[in-house]
């Protein structure tokens, strides 16, 4: 039996081995050019060189770190679960690598094609939580645990935002499969009927990679580093570059989804060389976009995160959702609802920017003494320990 890559008939054995392959080679060259641009950019926005030193304009920097990885001691706890802390990272990595499968890069070239790979991406992103309980749990150690508490309730909050932003647009493009979805934007792109589920997919993903300023699982002011405080070396890398993976796939689902990915402007008409230009733009647009929330926005604490999700964010993508479904099953003209839906989905998002703005500019409420306590003086150190 074989199967057909790239054009050429191969062995599904050596199909497999090979995409496997591919997958692999990219996302490290991938992962360690990320690394290296974010150093840049945020340098940029601070006013500062970043790397210089390692290589022409330090572009081996991230090859050094690397290195430096790699050749460091691998450490356990004494008291840690030898199971679960060493099976962790792979819990966390592996997931990442196995969303790459539905994700199309240009016409006909993807991994898999598959009908419901959206679903799919959804259903794998979800399993790395796994491996951030599990780093905490086998660490035996407080603040790793607190961290993987909290990265499981962030990531609980903001999976159920992120999936029905993504139904959204399955609903209007009739379709879960992400070849057809980006296939039915080669006129206009997603973003532009559809606003608010792009608004609540870039959220949800900076909080789903634990980015600012949804950064409090790994925060350091906090709780030292995260579920993977304990972790030195080879393992700890692993948690390091399954986060840039994630962000490399997030941003080439966001980019396929709503940006129009390879079809929109003119992705059929000119050819594989320009669909691929275009698919790198569009999710280094997003990339960019996630580096400069990075640099202007402070963490949130956990109770605005929380409330964030499940006040705002989760019933407005509930009603997006419906508004969706009731265009459709009502079949009007086509741009009697594309209109309609990006009347809703505009009015959905300006009334989160209201609620953001409104619950940003509220002047916090004071504590009210009352005369006598307003009055009194106040006692000294040494007379309140008496």
């Amino acid at each position: 039996m074989n199967n057909d890559l790239f054009g050429f008939e191969i062995n599904v054995w050596a199909d497999a081995a090979a995409r496997l392959g591919l997958i692999v080679g990219l996302m490290t060259v991938v992962v360690m050019g990320l690394i290296y641009g974010e150093r840049k950019i945020i340098a940029r926005f601070q006013q500062r060189l970043g790397p210089t030193r390692t290589g022409p304009a330090g572009l081996l920097q991230s090859v050094a770190d690397a290195l430096k990885l790699v050749a460091k001691e691998d450490v356990r706890p004494r008291s840690a679960d030898p199971w679960v802390f060493e099976l962790a990272p792979y819990f966390v990595f592996v997931p990442i690598f196995l969303m790459f499968v539905a994700i199309p890069f240009a016409l006909r070239w993807e991994i898999r094609v598959l009908e419901l790979g959206l679903f799919y991406v959804l259903a794998v992103s979800s399993v790395n939580i796994v491996g951030w309980v599990m780093a905490g749990w086998g660490s035996d150690n407080r603040y790793a645990m607190l961290g993987a508490l909290r990265a499981a309730a962030q990531a609980i909050s903001y999976e159920l935002p992120l999936v029905m932003s993504l139904i959204s647009v399955g609903i209007v493009a009739d379709s879960f499969n992400l070849t057809e979805i980006v296939r039915s934007q080669g006129q206009v792109p997603n973003i532009v009927w559809q606003p608010l589920p792009f608004f609540l997919f870039f959220v949800a993903i900076l909080a789903e990679l634990n980015r600012t300023p949804f950064d409090i699982p790994v925060g350091e002011s906090e709780v030292v580093g995260g579920p993977f405080v304990e972790y030195s070396g080879i393992r700890w890398s692993m948690f390091f570059l399954a986060e840039y993976a994630a962000l490399f796939i997030l941003a080439l689902l966001g980019a396929a989804v709503f940006l129009g990915g390879w079809a929109w402007p003119l992705g059929e008409e000119w050819g594989l060389g320009w669909q691929l230009v275009l698919t790198a733009l569009k999710a280094g647009a997003l990339i960019f976009a996630v580096f400069w929330v990075r640099v202007t926005m402070p963490r949130l604490r956990i109770d605005q995160l929380m409330a964030f999700s499940w006040k705002v964010l989760l019933p407005i993508s509930f009603v997006q959702v419906l508004a969706n479904g009731l265009v459709l099953v009502y079949e009007p003209p086509q741009h009697i609802a594309n209109i309609l839906l990006a009347a809703v989905s505009g009015a959905g998002l300006l009334l989160v920017v209201w609620i953001m703005n409104h619950s940003v500019g509220k002047p916090r409420p004071r504590p009210v003494l009352s005369p006598r306590a307003a009055t009194a003086p106040t006692a000294t150190r040494s007379e309140a320990a008496r």
